[in-house]
């Protein structure tokens, strides 16, 4: 069998190119190889709260020059798929400006009178009266939606609740399980080879998770690279019945 010849780059953001709030070894000279080759590439993230523009100006705080135009959100996938499933429709959500605005720009109308969709997104201030609306209009018959399974998200101060928890508190009041269009479902990696215009069998993903990162890019049919600068370790690979085509210290491995 010959190698494959990959020539286009899907990556994930957190323990990947950045921890916290300093860029890992190697992050800036790859996206840097990157632009200077033509290499075609995305950076993604689970994250819905945060816009692309929002996203770049926070990587280049931290030394790493990502146009917003190289971002690729659960939230925008979530909106790519809204409008594959009922263009012009509406939707019901419950997210911040990078949620959102992505629905706004997919062409949704945004309401709480009888939507096409309920939309759950991430937020750092999940509302009561906005959860017994979703549920209200889930039991109605709108479709459940959610951007990612994360169950937590970090912050200085500790774990914080998550998209995924406030799901199950919805499917718990409806019995109605939403579908979660980011990452481990290979349809995020799908989409942002869509906006590229790219095929699987000549694209790279770099995770640091096998759980999600890892699963989700042997699903999509994907060359995949995992790094040890984020959740998962040497000795959690052992742990999982599927492995990952290359396991590298850092992305500073993958420059030429």
């Amino acid at each position: 069998m010959t190698e494959r010849t990959i020539d286009c780059w899907l990556t994930d953001m957190d323990g990947v190119l950045i921890r916290e709030d300093h860029a890992l070894p190697g992050a800036a000279e790859l996206i840097e190889q990157w632009r200077t080759t033509g290499t075609p590439f995305l950076v993604l993230t689970n994250n819905s709260i945060y816009t692309p523009r929002d996203l770049s100006a926070r990587l280049a705080r931290v030394g790493l020059d990502v146009p917003e135009d190289r971002l690729w959100t659960s939230a925008l996938a979530t909106a790519a798929f809204l409008r594959d499933q009922a263009p012009g429709g509406s939707a019901f959500v419950i997210g911040e400006a990078g949620l959102t605005t992505a629905i706004h720009e997919a062409g949704f109308v945004m309401t709480d009178v009888a939507p096409d969709f309920v939309v759950l997104g991430e937020t750092r201030t999940y509302s009561f009266e906005a959860i017994t609306r979703a549920i209200r209009l889930i039991n109605g018959g709108a479709r459940f939606i959610a951007t990612n399974p994360d169950v937590t998200g970090p912050s200085p101060e500790g774990p914080l609740p998550a998209t995924g928890s406030v799901a199950a508190l919805i499917t718990a009041a409806t019995k109605r399980e939403p579908y979660y269009v980011g990452k481990p479902n290979p349809m995020m990696f799908r989409s942002a080879m869509n906006k590229l215009g790219t095929h699987s069998e000549r694209t790279g993903m770099i995770g640091d998770r096998m759980d999600t990162d890892v699963i989700a890019g042997i699903e999509a049919g994907l060359h995949t690279v995992l790094v040890l600068t984020g959740i998962s370790t040497q000795a959690d690979i052992q742990n999982y019945p599927f492995r990952p085509r290359e396991i590298l210290d850092s992305v500073a491995d993958l420059l030429a």
